[in-house]
């Protein structure tokens, strides 16, 4: 995580919120999380969260959707 605290400086490290734009960073989404209401990330903090419709967040962020991800 030290190695991104220059890309981040107003974040802990290990909060790092998924809004790459802010960043000058890609986003990846994958795509089992497009049928949840909602998806919840850090704010910059360890102890904050923003809790943002699903909807709402692919279309601020514009993530590149993937199937990265596991399901049971």
């Amino acid at each position: 995580e030290s190695e991104f605290a220059d890309r981040f400086p107003l974040c802990e490290l290990g909060g790092m919120p998924p809004l790459g734009e802010l960043y000058r960073m890609p986003v990846y989404m994958d795509e089992s999380l497009l049928g949840a209401d909602w998806i919840a990330f850090n704010a910059g903090t360890h102890t904050e969260v923003i809790k943002m419709d699903t909807g709402v967040f692919k279309r601020l962020v514009k993530p590149t959707l993937c199937n990265f991800a596991v399901t049971h």
